[in-house]
């Protein structure tokens, strides 16, 4: 079997045993096809014995001298998702006994940590109060004020705000279960406030659509029962955040995961644990919430104001 073909059983078997996402097979998809055509053009391969780690290393140099459309080179995290969809191949090649270069043998690259964007709570109050209804039927502004409340509430990627049906939340509880990164389940909570908006806003609903949050301009397909083709995309999510953020005159550029941030911060600066955290963002990982433990150095300053060189009465 050819590469191109074992390329394709790879795929399969993502969306198969693997149950990956469409969006993550197009990525290693294109990931795995783009170090193809680098190897066509620069040191051709016929088969998987001839992957080594010259190849790769040569590759890799590749990836960090490439820029993108902006002019700028490859971040490591980006030239490390080639990396990991390839290893990800060789470790699916060597399950079938297929002599290949051992996935051991590729080391991603190390990167630095992320900076943490995160909104001053009182610039939050500020973007929340701007986004407030015109009145009890302004439909749209009730769907947007009650969006950027479950968002700082519940601390949702935006790809997961997405998919929230209206059957899935327990507006009593406050409480609902998300799918996550790598089909992970976990539950979310609602604040007092976010569950009493986004119940005045489904109140003015008439419309019996699966999505929580609609697209009120435009018009249902006549064939689509269920309202899928006016559920709200990421891309207009990010347009009602900037727009709100700019009547509010914030400056900072928002995003999604600029309240995401928020909500984590604002968790472990109140004293919750860091494990704890992790579960309520579904980070596989706790290094991966680790990142926002920079909130915690008012406290120590505190800590060893209060602590330090006291002497003692």
């Amino acid at each position: 079997m050819d590469l191109a073909s074992l390329k394709n059983s790879y795929l399969e078997h993502l969306e198969i045993e693997k149950g990956r996402s469409p969006l993550t097979i197009r990525d290693y998809d294109h990931y795995l096809r783009t170090f193809f055509k680098w190897c066509e053009k620069n040191t051709p391969i016929s088969k998987p014995a001839d992957i080594s780690v010259d190849v790769v290393r040569k590759f890799r140099i590749h990836l960090s001298r490439q820029k993108n459309n902006r002019g700028d080179y490859l971040a490591p995290s980006t030239q490390n998702y080639y990396v990991i969809a390839l290893r990800n191949f060789l470790k699916f090649l060597a399950k079938q006994d297929i002599k290949t270069l051992s996935p051991d043998k590729l080391e991603l690259r190390r990167q630095t940590r992320p900076q943490v964007s995160v909104l001053d709570l009182g610039k939050l109050e500020k973007m929340l109060n701007a986004a407030k209804p015109d009145g009890p039927d302004d439909l749209a502004g009730l769907r947007d004020f009650a969006m950027l409340h479950t968002l700082f509430s519940t601390g949702l990627r935006v790809g997961e705000l997405v998919r929230v049906n209206r059957d899935q939340i327990n507006l009593k509880t406050r409480e609902f279960t998300i799918r996550g990164k790598g089909n992970k389940d976990r539950v979310v909570f609602l604040s007092h406030d976010a569950a009493s908006v986004i119940t005045d806003y489904l109140k003015k609903r008439k419309d019996s659509y699966v999505p929580l949050f609609l697209n009120h301009r435009g018009k249902a397909d006549p064939s689509d029962k269920r309202g899928e083709t006016l559920r709200l995309t990421s891309r207009t999510i990010q347009r009602i955040i900037v727009k709100n953020a700019r009547r509010a005159g914030i400056v900072e550029h928002i995003t999604p995961h600029t309240l995401r941030h928020t909500f984590a911060t604002d968790l472990l600066h109140n004293g919750a644990d860091l494990r704890s955290v992790q579960e309520m963002l579904g980070h596989s990982s706790i290094q991966t919430t680790q990142i926002y433990t920079h909130v915690t150095n008012r406290q120590l300053k505190e800590v060893h104001e209060a602590f330090h060189s006291k002497k003692k009465k």
